[in-house]
């Protein structure tokens, strides 16, 4: 399962391979890539995509599944810049996608040959018609969104957006991502900036912002937030809500408070699509029509305990979803920001300084 789905942009050109290991349902495959019209190729994040639903389509299709895994968006694109090939399908998040659209590495998706389509929410398309209209490249995998997560048993009468950082009777009990997009992006939407600003005078207001959170936490941390939350060394985080719940006892459960920021909120939305470089196209487009049934999808939405986009699913699914879609309306989602990236290490370094 993804840990970090909003990354900093700091090693999007670094050259080099990183090495993964090929897998298919559990099993190492040969180190050199197996092609042809039965082998289908997946290259997404680890624990994303449920083994039943590869099995699922193993059985029904005879199209057996390698899949490779990457822990960031950054590793994923460093290794196909650097001419790995192979990969049919990969998972994105949306900054990435629109990154890779720009590169030219995805090729359109023939939406004639996924009948699952229709059941897709309209709403969440819309969102990604942001940048890439018509849904041409896109087909939406799982929505997901960086969270306020927040100790009821001990904090309350809470504001519900980045406010909550500026209590100082919590402060050493709370903290925030070790992540510049995730933490400037945030400062910026509460100063009343879009995300993909390049102003100085926006920056600055978010930096002034991010500090005084910053004299309440009691550290940026994105490794061990779910651990000290369950632990209850601190009771507020900054967090992704699965990863969180996961560490949690059902006692503790029920006296969390898993928060979409009402203001200053992201969120994401991984899709899966089709490089322009991939060996079966055809099973590719098989696979995402298959994830999209009703009964299979509510398998990935019961798994990530997310919101299902797939609407007739809905009907299917037996987890209570740690948010919902409609509390997504005041987020914006992640948007391709290379463009401010010397602007955006500036301004973090000042934050994070003497920290």
């Amino acid at each position: 399962m993804r840990k970090n789905f909003l990354n900093s942009f700091s090693k999007i050109f670094v050259a080099g391979i990183i090495a993964v290991g090929a897998v298919s349902c559990g099993e190492k495959s040969e180190e050199k890539m197996e092609i042809g019209k039965n082998v289908l190729h997946v290259y997404s994040w680890a624990e994303y995509i449920p083994s039943e639903v590869f099995e699922g389509f193993e059985k029904e299709t005879g199209i057996k599944i390698m899949e490779d895994i990457y822990s960031t968006n950054e590793e994923m694109f460093t290794k196909l810049k650097a001419g790995a090939t192979g990969y049919d399908l990969v998972l994105p998040s949306p900054d990435y996608v629109e990154i890779m659209m720009k590169e030219n590495m995805l090729d359109k998706i023939d939406k004639s040959k996924i009948s699952t389509f229709e059941n897709l929410d309209k709403n969440i398309l819309k969102r990604l018609s942001e940048f890439d209209p018509n849904n041409e490249y896109t087909i939406p995998y799982a929505v997901s969104a960086t969270l306020i997560v927040v100790n009821t048993k001990y904090v309350k009468d809470y504001p519900r957006d980045y406010s909550i950082y500026e209590r100082s009777d919590l402060k050493g009990r709370m903290t925030l991502l070790d992540d510049m997009r995730e933490v400037l992006g945030s400062g910026l939407l509460m100063s009343g900036y879009p995300q993909t600003v390049g102003d100085e005078k926006a920056f600055k207001e978010a930096e002034e912002k991010i500090k005084g959170w910053k004299k309440n936490i009691a550290k940026f941390d994105s490794e061990s937030f779910g651990k000290n939350f369950a632990s209850e060394d601190f009771l507020v985080v900054q967090g992704y809500g699965e990863n969180i719940y996961m560490e949690l006892t059902e006692e503790q459960k029920k006296h969390t408070d898993f928060i979409v920021p009402e203001k200053g909120g992201l969120f994401s939305l991984d899709s899966f699509v089709i490089l322009k470089t991939a060996p079966n196209k055809e099973a590719a487009h098989k696979f995402i029509e298959y994830v999209h049934r009703p009964e299979v999808y509510a398998l990935v939405a019961d798994y990530l305990v997310l919101p299902s986009i797939n609407v007739p699913a809905r009907e299917f699914t037996e987890e209570k979803p740690l948010f919902k879609i409609e509390d997504l309306e005041k987020c914006e989602l992640l948007r391709d920001t290379t463009s401010t990236l010397s602007i955006q290490n500036k301004y973090w370094e000042k934050i994070k300084g003497g920290f």
